[in-house]
């Protein structure tokens, strides 16, 4: 069963900008991870994999798959209790968070294994070599594997279905998943931020193969109006997220001025007005910010 918990818990912001808010040749990545009080993350690099037998196995947080032939070096923000991880970074450039929302769809049963919303950061870090790839590899392993899982150490109801922002030097795209259906939005220029609720609406560029079927079997959308993601999977009271208004009004600032860098990005981390810096119940225990040269995607700085 699944636990909705009140707003003041729901944590994680997600953030990345193009020209022309951010400083001309550069994409700015950025996420505050908000988890519950005294839980503990480490900064850890896993090196790089390469001539994996076939049949062979990785154990994820609470189940097995089949590993990929190679993955790639990564540097992850890892909760220790996890196998998957809040955010982090490819050796090519790709960088990954995911936030909680909460959907119409149910929770995958305990009784059946799947992977956990980190779990699929994660892999997306190591299997993908683009933010498209990493995105490709995370819609694969959601449709074949399911998502479900406690997401909280002592507690086993909470539990969520995820969203991403999966970003490199080109493009990033917006991943936001109900069970196993999911819809994709691409971002080239500007901003864009996630929080605890659905934001896609109709600007869909991507998506599952039967999104729209499954939203009129199930009474979410009625085949004749203009198809809204966003509010015809949302769970009731979860569309509307204020602190992801908020964010994007932290992101607005630097629009007209192309001033939004590293610097400008570890600000907004620690806006507590907005409440994208937390403190309480859930509270901010880790953060990320990455700066990816689109001059040469190997020239990519992150903080951790």
């Amino acid at each position: 069963m699944r636990k909705t918990p009140p707003f003041v818990l729901r944590g994680c912001d997600t953030f990345v900008a193009f020209p022309p808010t951010s400083s001309q040749g550069f994409v700015i990545f950025g996420k505050n991870s908000d988890r519950p009080m005294g839980e503990k993350q480490s900064i850890r690099r896993y090196p790089p994999t390469s001539n994996n037998p076939p049949g062979m196995m990785v154990q994820c947080t609470y189940k097995s798959i089949p590993q990929a032939p190679y993955t790639h070096a990564v540097l992850l923000s890892q909760i220790d209790w996890m196998w998957g991880v809040e955010m982090g970074a490819n050796q090519c450039g790709v960088v990954i968070g995911n936030e909680a929302v909460w959907t119409h769809e149910p929770i995958q049963s305990d009784e059946e294994p799947a992977l956990l919303g980190m779990d699929l950061v994660r892999l997306g870090l190591e299997r993908g070599d683009t933010a498209e790839n990493a995105m490709n590899v995370i819609t694969f392993l959601l449709e074949e594997h399911g998502q479900g899982g406690a997401c909280a150490e002592n507690d086993s109801s909470f539990t969520y279905h995820n969203s991403f922002l999966i970003a490199d030097s080109k493009e990033a795209w917006i991943l936001e998943t109900a069970d196993r259906h999911w819809a994709a939005e691409r971002i080239v220029e500007g901003s864009r931020n996630i929080s605890n609720g659905l934001t896609i609406r109709d600007k869909i560029d991507r998506s599952s193969s039967n999104l729209k079927e499954h939203a009129i079997e199930r009474g979410y959308w009625d085949g004749k109006s203009t198809f809204d993601f966003a509010a015809s999977y949302s769970d009731d009271g979860s569309l509307s997220d204020g602190r992801q208004v908020c964010g994007a009004k932290l992101l607005q600032k630097h629009e007209s001025k192309s001033s939004l860098d590293y610097k400008a990005m570890m600000e907004i981390l620690r806006d507590h007005d907005s409440g994208v810096c937390m403190h309480g119940g859930f509270e901010t225990t880790a953060s990320m910010v990455s700066e990816l040269s689109q001059e040469n995607k190997e020239q990519c700085r992150h903080w951790l």
